[in-house]
């Protein structure tokens, strides 16, 4: 009887030395990537690449203009009170995408030392589309 007691508080006092395993994080979406690797692509361009910079950043808009127009097929395909909740949704997430545009713009005007505050800018406004963006797509899934 001595020994299980024993055998007790010897493996109580080893469980409270191993440290508790850590749940691991599920690895990002692919779509989370992207928007990762897009958003520290625009942060990466130099005044000298805006020509670039910007190219880029419409391409950008061009494919978020195209995932964009896929949800309102699927909001117009909806009905009752879900049609009304994506019809809302889609036109903050248009606001959204005007506002984001409006950036990319003033970023393409810019020729001086504001260059990295516009850049941050629209590199926000971008990241804050894409969240908006999947946000909504989960909703129609």
């Amino acid at each position: 009887m001595t020994r299980s007691i024993i055998s007790l508080i010897v493996a109580g006092i080893a469980a409270l030395w191993v440290p508790p395993v850590l749940a691991a994080e599920p690895p990002p979406t692919a779509e989370a990537s992207q928007e990762n690797e897009a958003w520290n692509n625009i942060k990466a361009y130099t005044l000298e690449k805006k020509t670039e910079a910007v190219a880029y950043g419409k391409k950008l808009m061009k494919e978020t203009d195209a995932r964009i127009e896929q949800l309102e097929v699927k909001a117009a395909q909806a009905t009752g009170e879900a049609k009304a909740q994506y019809q809302k949704e889609m036109q903050e997430l248009k606001v959204m995408r005007a506002n984001t545009a409006a950036k990319l713009d003033t970023m393409a005007k810019e020729t001086g030392a504001a260059w990295n505050d516009t850049k941050q800018g629209f590199a926000d406004a971008y990241k804050d589309l894409q969240h908006a963006y999947q946000k909504v797509a989960r909703r129609f899934k």
